[in-house]
């Protein structure tokens, strides 16, 4: 196995000083929370596309789905093609529509728009929790990463890139997410892909990769059943669609035309990107079938990347890893004051204060983050436990408002209680059914309950309207 050298070292403590000091330098432009949270709205089309491309391709994305693939098969990377299609779907469907909310901070403002000022509560609190617990996976895939890489513990690990993400996102909100998310995709787009050619190399080529793993590792037709890659497709399609840090990209822009075009061209970047980390996890396999599958993905590096390539790989692992961190934990903190703490107090906040309770906000959710990712073992286990705390009550009426489809305040908690309800039930009642993910059966009833009431409220509205008339 190749070593850690000098010049490793260097490449890897010269881009950790980078990034703090790009992040220090843009905190000194943010005067106000609408620059901490949407960055003055200023963006184009290539840094909405640099950022959000950088925001979603965390460890979940990259160790995790390297991980499933070793253990499970190639099929893991046509379920994560969901949330690529997702992406798409995004920028065709729902940026379009996002003119009316135009003046919106978060995506508690846009459902308070919809449902009234409690469903912004709401929402803010279970933004916090999502944020925060994805925020955690990308910890804990930092842990591993520098565990191997480095030869430190897991948890001294994850205490090292949390405190180097928390204090940027901290001091500069979405200035120091945005121009920072720059620099990591840039790394990133060049680190994974040589990170695949040597390992290639490395293990002797496609064919000699093929003869070495089991046959139906690297057959996406029989590594999953049918029944089970739907689901996964559906827990990806779904699971972070429209989470905050995302919702805050599509407000962002200078217009919604570059809003759109960035969005396309980061879901249209990720169907490669997920192919070339899955067949990392096959070459991982393929070179040494016996090591934890957590570490797939480092593994490749630390055995197959040469000297001074290696300090670049291990640079676009971090990237990776602080890229999502921070997005995420930028959003938690704007969704627990804007949309929660704000609304509670009688008294308006002045914007210094509200911006320095934000920064307080961030370094609270980042502490969050560190004691889910000091308890969790798979990156996108995590992520698909994080998906509960949103998918099944808030993803379905924000959709349906965005789209035009908006109900009363009464639909939204009908639905979204139904939805939490038909969560809680799959995941203790009937967790003997495996091959769907409890947030989808929250999804589904939430949907149902949503058509249902938003019908009946519509029907009842017809009918009283003639009454009304006459009198």
């Amino acid at each position: 196995m190749a070593e850690f050298s000098t010049i490793d070292m260097f490449i890897l403590c010269g881009y950790l000083i980078i990034i703090l000091g790009v992040g220090i330098r843009a905190s000194r432009s943010v005067k106000n929370l609408q620059d901490y949270s949407v960055g003055g709205r200023s963006y184009s089309a290539f840094f909405i596309f640099a950022t959000l491309s950088a925001a979603f391709l965390g460890g979940g994305f990259t160790m995790g789905l390297a991980e499933k693939v070793f253990t499970l098969g190639f099929a893991y990377v046509i379920a994560l093609w969901g949330f690529s299609f997702k992406e798409i779907l995004t920028a065709w469907l729902i940026v379009p529509r996002m003119e009316p909310f135009k003046k919106a901070m978060s995506v508690g403002d846009i459902m308070g728009q919809l449902y009234g000022q409690n469903a912004k509560i709401f929402t803010g609190i279970a933004g916090a929790l999502v944020c925060a617990g994805i925020a955690g996976a990308q910890f804990s895939a930092f842990g591993h990463v520098t565990h191997i890489l480095l030869g430190i513990s897991p948890a001294t690990g994850i205490l090292f890139g949390s405190i180097i993400v928390i204090f940027y996102s901290t001091l500069g909100g979405m200035r120091s997410v945005v121009i920072n998310d720059t620099v990591h995709f840039c790394v990133l787009v060049v680190a994974l892909p040589l990170v695949a050619i040597f390992g290639l190399y490395y293990a002797g080529g496609f064919d000699a990769v093929w003869s070495k793993i089991p046959v139906n590792q690297g057959n996406v037709l029989t590594s999953l059943p049918p029944l089970a890659l739907l689901g996964l497709f559906l827990s990806f399609f779904f699971g972070e669609t429209l989470v905050p840090p995302y919702v805050q990209r599509l407000l962002i822009g200078k217009n919604l035309k570059e809003t759109a075009r960035g969005t396309f061209l980061s879901g249209f970047l990720s169907i490669p990107f997920f192919l070339i980390v899955g067949f990392i996890g096959l070459i991982a396999l393929s070179i040494d079938p016996f090591i934890n599958p957590n570490l797939a993905l480092p593994f490749v590096i630390q055995t197959a990347m040469p000297i001074g390539l290696k300090g670049l790989a291990i640079v676009g692992i971090m990237a990776v890893l602080m890229s999502s961190a921070d997005s995420f934990l930028n959003a938690a903190a704007v969704c627990a004051t804007h949309d929660v703490l704000k609304p509670l107090r009688r008294n308006s906040f002045s914007e210094r204060f509200e911006l320095r309770l934000t920064r307080w906000a961030t370094f609270s959710m980042g502490a969050m983050a560190v004691i889910f990712s000091l308890r969790s073992e798979s990156a996108i286990d995590a992520l698909l436990y994080a998906y509960n705390f949103w998918t099944p009550f808030i993803l379905v009426p924000l959709v349906a408002g965005i789209l035009g489809y908006k109900a009363s305040p009464r639909t939204f908690w009908v639905s979204s209680s139904a939805g939490i309800c038909a969560m809680l039930s799959w995941q203790f009642l009937m967790t003997f059914v495996g091959n769907f993910d409890a947030a989808i059966a929250g999804i589904f009833v939430n949907f149902l309950t949503f058509v249902a009431m938003r019908t009946f409220e519509g029907s009842v509205s017809q009918k009283l309207s003639p009454q009304i008339e006459k009198v």
